[in-house]
């Protein structure tokens, strides 16, 4: 790394060229005259908190010249004249630009050997929320913001132990993205732990553009064919609290309200907070029927077109579904049309404005539902059936899980289509080998803990047992 100079002007024109002072409008600078000296502070609009640089300027310009005229080092003006606890002095100029574009203030003097960097900065951001996924009707309505350092406050807040590590990192190449892993250390995986370190200094991107989707990206097995979700999200403080207790390890990306949790199994999709605010049996019931109600979601529409596609496969007191009114269009493209008009009508619903949400609904209902049939499209079996399926999709807290079961619920319908009841029996064989031969980001597994058997760590995830010393 290039070093400082020993020249106060040389100094000052390199950082001026190099942040742009004259390039770019939020770039703000301002001289001083302390004790007879020239400094000289570089901050961005917006990050700079104005009442502190203001105070400190206050009380440079205060200073005699006897008060500095036998200081040679920036250390030693920063150890008498700067109040303000986070300083730090830098000699690296590309590590001193870094730290002024993450919204330090740079300050130089002249006589004064290296430059002093002060973390007075206030990012934009939202308050802490209640996330729009995760929603409880008990316990606390915080959640995270888009900021990395109050992110880290929420979860001090609920754990107050000195082994809680915050362990930062930069990544990428020219966006400098503030990465930060939080954990216990006296119980945390140091294998585990070692393993993600690496992947995260191995990462060779210019910037985190998608924040914490980028960093997944760039550090999950690459198998593009496999949906499942290698990696499980929350924006709640309490969530990835009680997952720092139980020994997992948080990455925390600035710029997104979405923790990464790790490692993660396919069985750590089935638990959500809400189960915590409730006592144990209504929890662990609350637990088995998103399972199942999920499960059914994925079998549901393959099953009932393999019953009825022929006639005579159903016992008699189940016949009623083997008789679906006529429609226009054959039950399997019936079945696949009202799969993408619902994904349809979700990105719509992302774009549409609060204002009209209610009135697009009224009409996406009525456009879907009776409308349709009445125009003879659409059986009414198939609305009924699929109406389930988008419900018990949004059962389940895991976007990316929700998505991977629709994928694989299409292609099942497909091979049962083409193969009849092989192609369903297939079909669930491969889903099975699917899900068998998934990696994980880190871990023992994604089938953790059946494959490895551990008896104890599979009943915590499909029972909500009571909460003790060692259960958070």
């Amino acid at each position: 790394m290039e070093q400082l100079s020993t020249n106060y002007r040389e100094n000052v024109r390199w950082f001026d060229d190099t942040l742009g002072v004259d390039r770019s409008c939020d770039l703000v600078s301002r001289d001083f005259l302390i004790g007879g000296r020239r400094g000289r502070i570089w901050v961005i609009d917006g990050y700079g908190r104005d009442a502190i640089l203001e105070r400190m300027g206050a009380f440079w310009l205060s200073l005699k010249p006897e008060e500095v005229k036998s200081l040679t080092e920036m250390q030693a003006f920063a150890d008498r004249f700067i109040t303000f606890s986070e300083t730090n002095v830098s000699f690296h100029k590309d590590d001193i630009v870094t730290n002024v574009l993450l919204g330090k203030t740079l300050f130089l003097m002249e006589g004064l050997q290296g430059a002093a960097l002060i973390d007075a900065k206030d990012y934009p951001s939202r308050s802490v929320g209640e996330p729009p996924d995760g929603k409880v009707l008990r316990g606390s309505h915080d959640g995270f913001i888009e900021a990395v350092v109050p992110n880290m406050a929420l979860l001090r807040r609920r754990i107050r132990d000195p082994h809680l590590t915050m362990e930062a990192h930069k990544v990428g190449t020219r966006s400098h993205t503030d990465a930060v892993l939080c954990y216990l250390n006296d119980k945390v995986d140091e294998s585990l732990l070692a393993e993600i370190r690496g992947k995260l200094e191995k990462i060779q991107v210019k910037s985190l553009t998608m924040a914490q989707e980028s960093v997944a990206e760039a550090i999950r097995p690459k198998q593009w064919y496999n949906p499942f979700p290698k990696v499980r999200y929350t924006e709640r403080p309490d969530t990835a609290a009680a997952c720092i207790m139980e020994g997992s390890i948080i990455l925390l990306v600035d710029n997104s309200p979405s923790v990464m949790i790790l490692p993660t199994s396919f069985f750590d999709f089935t638990q959500e907070a809400n189960e915590f605010y409730f006592p144990p049996l209504i929890g662990s019931y609350l637990r088995l029927l998103r399972v199942i109600v999920f499960l059914i979601s994925l079998l549901i529409t393959p099953l009932w077109y393999l019953m009825v596609s022929e006639p005579g496969r159903l016992p008699g007191w189940l016949y009623f579904l083997s008789s679906p009114e006529p429609a226009s269009l054959d039950l399997l493209w019936q079945l696949l049309v009202v799969e993408f008009l619902i994904d349809v009508l979700k990105l719509a619903s992302l774009n549409t404005p609060d204002s009209l949400s209610n009135s697009f609904s009224m009409l996406g209902a009525l456009i879907l539902g009776d409308f349709a049939v009445q125009a003879g499209w659409l059986g009414p079996e198939v609305l009924v059936y699929m109406a389930f399926v988008s419900v018990a999709g949004f059962a389940q807290p895991s976007y990316e899980l929700g998505y991977a079961f629709k994928l694989l619920r299409v292609a099942l319908l497909l091979l049962t289509a083409v193969f009849d009841i092989w192609g369903f029996l297939f079909g669930v064989a491969g889903i099975l080998v699917l899900l068998a031969t998934t990696k994980p980001v880190v871990g023992k597994g994604y089938l953790y803990p059946l494959i490895p058997f551990n008896g104890t760590a599979l009943r915590r995830l499909l029972l909500r047992e009571p909460i003790s010393r060692d259960n958070t």
